[in-house]
């Protein structure tokens, strides 16, 4: 085992032991009728300090898309019958960006995040080998980057807003690196992972 995997599985277990209030989630604004379960892949590079430290591996979605279209997001998607969240998140990784499971050692599975668009989604947390030859999927990913994790586990990095939607005020956060806008549902997301490894403590 790396000494990134171990540190991330012990301040992940010591995490999910204790009680964190207010994680954010927009299930006030969600119709439980019309909500599919979806699971999406935090993929964190075993990167060397020297070359930067670890990252976080993430997409940004073609503008033509029906959900979250020109988004930041994860790889993942929902959850094909008989799947499981881990499965499902395994699945997209490879089928977004020829991220080949055989390469992701498996941390678990973190907050479930229940979207206002109608996404029940179980983030997957694992590590990777660093500079894989990833390859977008031309129809699902227009890009794919890596954030330091540093950079997005540092509360102070992000700008908090609020708009009101669908009758209520709705707070978000968001960043933008290299070019790229990180924020909704892969912000939060983010947020409330950095609460339960308390990765800069």
């Amino acid at each position: 085992m790396s000494a990134l995997f171990e540190k991330l599985a012990r301040l992940f277990e010591d995490g999910h032991g204790r009680d964190i209030p207010d994680l954010m989630n927009d299930v006030r604004f969600a119709d439980a009728d019309r909500t599919a379960d979806a699971a999406v892949l935090i993929a964190i590079t075993d990167r060397a300090e020297s070359d930067g430290g670890p990252g976080v591996i993430l997409t940004k979605r073609p503008d033509y898309l029906r959900d979250h279209p020109g988004q930041v997001a994860f790889p993942g998607g929902k959850l094909d019958p008989g799947e499981d969240a881990i499965e499902a998140a395994l699945r997209e990784a490879e089928e977004e960006l020829a991220l080949h499971r055989r390469h992701v050692r498996l941390i678990g599975t973190t907050d479930r995040y229940q979207t206002g668009t109608g996404f029940d989604i179980t983030p997957v947390l694992g590590v990777v080998p660093p500079d894989l030859d990833l390859v977008p999927h031309p129809r699902e990913v227009e890009a794919w980057f890596e954030a330091p994790l540093d950079l997005l586990m540092d509360r102070r990095n992000w700008t908090e807003h609020e708009v009101f939607w669908r009758g209520n005020m709705r707070h978000y956060l968001e960043m933008h690196h290299d070019g790229f806008r990180i924020w909704g549902v892969t912000a939060a997301i983010i947020a409330n992972l950095s609460r339960r490894l308390a990765w800069l403590d």
